[in-house]
C-alpha cells in the first residue's frame, strides 16, 4: 500500500488565530459553526440545499438507529477527536455506537465532545475546496473513525470511504448501504436529491 501523501494546509485566509481557551468562547459568535485544525478557528459555512441534505439523512438514519438501538446520528455536532493535537471538526452528519457511548448515558453538556464518532458525513458545497474536503477524510480515519460518507451534491452522488484509498461512489439509481455500522439499512441515493412527491 502507498504511503498517504501529506496534506496541503488550510488556505490562510479562511483561518483566524485561536486566543487562549479562556478568551475563546468570547471570541467566538453564538450561532458561528466553527472547527479547530492547526490551531486556528475555520468558520464553517453551508448552503440551504446542503444543509436539507444533512437534515434528512440525521432524520432517516436516526429513525433507524433508534428503532435498533444501535447508536446515536447528531447533525452540527463538534468532536473533540485529537486531543493532542485539540483537533475539532464538526461533520455535517455523526454516528456514535452505543458500543462507544452507552445506550442509556446522556451525551454530556459540553461545547466539545471529547469523542470520536463511527461515521462521519460531510454534505459538499460549491464553495469547498477538494484539499480541505479530502484533509478531513484524512484527519477522521487518523482518528479512528470507520467509515466517510461524501455527498456531492451537484454531481448526485455519495463516495464512501472505508479507508482514504477505498472509496465506492454511489449515484442515482443505487443505495447507500449501512454495512457493519448499519446493518440491514438501505437507502435510494435518489432520496437525498429528487423533491418529495407531493
Amino acid at each position: 500500500m502507498s504511503p498517504v501523501p501529506a496534506m496541503p494546509p488550510i488556505p490562510a485566509e479562511s483561518m483566524t488565530p485561536v486566543p487562549p481557551p479562556t478568551a475563546l468562547a468570547q471570541t467566538i459568535p453564538d450561532d458561528m459553526l466553527y472547527e479547530v485544525v492547526d490551531g486556528q478557528v475555520v468558520e464553517k459555512t453551508m448552503g440551504a440545499f446542503e444543509t436539507g441534505i444533512a437534515s434528512l439523512l440525521v432524520e432517516i438514519l436516526g429513525s433507524f438507529a433508534r428503532a435498533n438501538r444501535l447508536g446515536r446520528f447528531f447533525g452540527e455536532m463538534l468532536f473533540r477527536i485529537d486531543l493532542s493535537q485539540d483537533l475539532q471538526r464538526r461533520p455535517d452528519v455523526a454516528f456514535v455506537s452505543h458500543a462507544r457511548w452507552p445506550y442509556n448515558r446522556r451525551v454530556p453538556d459540553v461545547p466539545v465532545w471529547d469523542m470520536v464518532p463511527d461515521l462521519a458525513i460531510e454534505v459538499i458545497s460549491p464553495s469547498d475546496m477538494m484539499s480541505a474536503v479530502l484533509r478531513k477524510v484524512h484527519d477522521y480515519f487518523k482518528a479512528g473513525v470507520a467509515r466517510v460518507w461524501v455527498v456531492y451534491p451537484e454531481q448526485a452522488e455519495v463516495y464512501i470511504y472505508s479507508t482514504p484509498q477505498q472509496v465506492q461512489v454511489v449515484g442515482v439509481g443505487q443505495e447507500l448501504d449501512g454495512g457493519d455500522l448499519l446493518p440491514g439499512f438501505r437507502l435510494p441515493v435518489a432520496v437525498l436529491f429528487e423533491d418529495e412527491p407531493e
